[in-house]
């Protein structure tokens, strides 16, 4: 599969990836900050659909253009809000799927995957407001442990686990064939079984996945006005490694030079 992806910051444009890629692992990507640069983008890749990540800046003309140039090439649009009102105006421009990004990631991949499938999709609200309190009650309303088990996020076995805490060590395969005693192949078997439940492209992406640094915190997810602020250059802050689950499996025993070891953060500049 295909996609191009629409936004001016890059964290974004790699959420969606994320989140594609859980359609089609090996999927192809090009990227546009800019109304001018996607239609370059299109017409350079051909993609099977547009997903475009809106934000205030945006302009209903710019998208209506757009869209009338490639009116063959399914789109689909993330959005904050999707008043009744609002997503009237982006079918008028041509838009097949309208998606909040407060809706849970499973959800807004089977929704970009109906309209690749040459589908549409738009909120429940934009059809009849009471929809919307009855959808809220009804998840609140859920134990918290069902709501965690619909994530696809969560679905790493106990070897698989064992592997990811290797990778994040920069431990390579041939490392962590000793460490766990299994075959290198089976290592390759099980990272590529991994990278494909997690939506990732690759070892870094799959050990930020995992510990949750791009999971839900995914800047996609996030309202405009929620987004993070962009950490300074020198800014202090290590990020910890992820704390053991209840199901943690310990690593088998072997010989210390063997063990792969993790890099201790050094303390700020000037303490």
């Amino acid at each position: 599969m295909k996609f191009t992806i629409v936004n001016s910051e890059a964290e974004r444009r790699e959420g969606l990836k994320a989140l594609l890629r859980h359609i089609d692992r090996r999927a192809r990507f090009n990227e546009a900050k800019d109304w001018r640069q996607a239609a370059s983008a299109v017409l350079r890749l051909e993609p099977d659909m547009i997903v475009i990540d809106w934000h205030k800046a945006m302009r209903m003309a710019d998208l209506r253009m757009l869209l009338e140039a490639f009116p063959k090439i399914p789109s689909a649009i993330v959005v904050d809000e999707a008043s009744t009102t609002q997503v009237r105006l982006f079918l008028a421009a041509g838009v097949r799927g309208v998606v909040p990004r407060k809706l849970d990631p499973t959800l807004i991949v089977r929704a970009l995957e109906m309209v690749l499938l040459g589908g549409y999709y738009v909120p429940a609200n934009a059809l009849d407001p009471e929809l919307e309190s009855v959808s809220d009650t009804r998840r609140e309303s859920e134990p918290k442990e069902f709501r965690k088990g619909l994530k696809r996020f969560n679905t790493l076995s106990l070897r698989q686990q064992q592997i990811m805490r290797c990778v994040h060590m920069g431990s390579t395969n041939k490392i962590i064939a000793k460490t766990l005693g299994i075959s290198e192949g089976t290592v390759k078997i099980h990272l590529g079984s991994i990278f494909q439940q997690l939506g990732a492209p690759n070892r870094a992406a799959a050990v930020a996945i995992y510990n949750g640094w791009q999971n839900r915190h995914l800047e996609v997810l996030k309202r405009e006005a929620d987004a993070s602020p962009r950490p300074s250059l020198g800014d202090a802050g290590v990020i910890p490694l992820r704390a053991p689950a209840s199901t943690y499996s310990p690593l088998p025993q072997m010989e210390e030079h063997l063990m792969p070891m993790a890099a201790q953060p050094l303390p700020p500049f000037g303490d």
